[in-house]
């Protein structure tokens, strides 16, 4: 081997480590972007991870910090990476920078969605996923000719939790990368309307087992989600949090049959036509919540 193929194999054991084979003196790394609505909290929440006593300030474009915390007594200490894109959905384009082939292995996403603007939920989602996974999707289809083992497993990462034999193996679509979803304000939407509250509960479940994704609510003030948040420091690739809040949203895969249809009458879904459950589930959503 030459030197590069060296130093190439070492980086990779190590943003890739399995408990077993970490050894003493190496350091584990994870990197995790931080992306959704405007003002919805992203800022916040890093800080709280990063366990910063900080007034959170307007993210300029894309910013960057990083946070280190020792896995054991006089042990190195493990890195996260943290991007934050702001602009919500008007600097997509920027998404690209910190997610590259040399660290989609261990990269996750978290997307910050603000309960207490329905309006913005649907299309701040659609665009920022759709703009991460056709960036994904083109790493991997190069990945695939330069690395085609690493492609291979990446995509087999997807279907990990998702045996054949599920019901919904057909009906969903798993991220590419490890996604969680979460839910800011929880403390302004319960407020809303009961029925409010029921039809985007229903809809954020349905997404997340879509995309087999975690779903985390948090209020606005509160502090005791982060023991389940701060997540890029830890090894579990699902993180299926608690939620110290009234009356959380119910986590973790669901059947389709189980959570129910979309919250709309049998004769507005009859007339309804879509191609895929998610379709379906958007044009209910977007009915009740017209997008600006």
């Amino acid at each position: 081997d030459t030197l590069w193929d060296l130093a190439i194999a070492e980086v990779e054991k190590r943003e890739n480590p399995h408990d077993d084979d970490v050894k003493p003196g190496e350091v584990w790394e994870k990197s995790v972007l931080f992306m959704g609505n405007k003002n919805g909290g992203k800022t916040t929440i890093i800080l709280r991870c990063l366990e910063r006593e900080e007034s959170p300030k307007p993210t300029l474009a894309l910013e960057y910090t990083f946070g280190r915390r020792a896995r054991r007594h006089n042990a190195p200490k493990d890195v996260a990476h943290f991007w934050e894109l702001g602009g919500g959905t008007s600097l997509m384009e920027l998404i690209r920078i910190p997610i590259t082939s040399h660290n989609i292995r261990s990269f996750a996403v978290v997307l910050v969605l603000d309960l207490s603007k329905p309006i913005e939920l649907w299309t701040t989602m659609e665009s920022l996923l759709q703009v991460t996974r056709n960036h994904v999707n083109k790493i991997l289809t190069k990945l695939e000719k330069t690395n085609p083992e690493v492609a291979a497993a990446i995509k087999q990462r997807m279907w990990n939790d998702m045996q054949r034999d599920h019901p919904d193996f057909a009906l969903v679509d798993p991220f590419p990368i490890p996604l969680v979803i979460i839910g800011s304000k929880y403390d302004i939407f319960k407020e809303f309307d009961s029925e409010i509250r029921k039809i985007i509960s229903k809809t954020l479940r349905f997404v997340s087992h879509y995309y087999g994704a975690s779903l985390v609510v948090v209020l606005k003030k509160d502090r005791s989600f982060l023991t389940e948040v701060d997540h890029p420091l830890r090894k579990d690739r699902n993180i299926h949090a608690e939620i110290r809040s009234p009356k959380p949203l119910p986590l973790g895969l669901t059947v389709h049959q189980k959570m129910g249809p979309p919250p709309a009458s049998d004769s507005d879904l009859g007339k309804m036509h879509a191609n895929t459950p998610l379709e379906l589930w958007k044009k209910v959503f977007e009915k009740i919540f017209p997008p600006k």
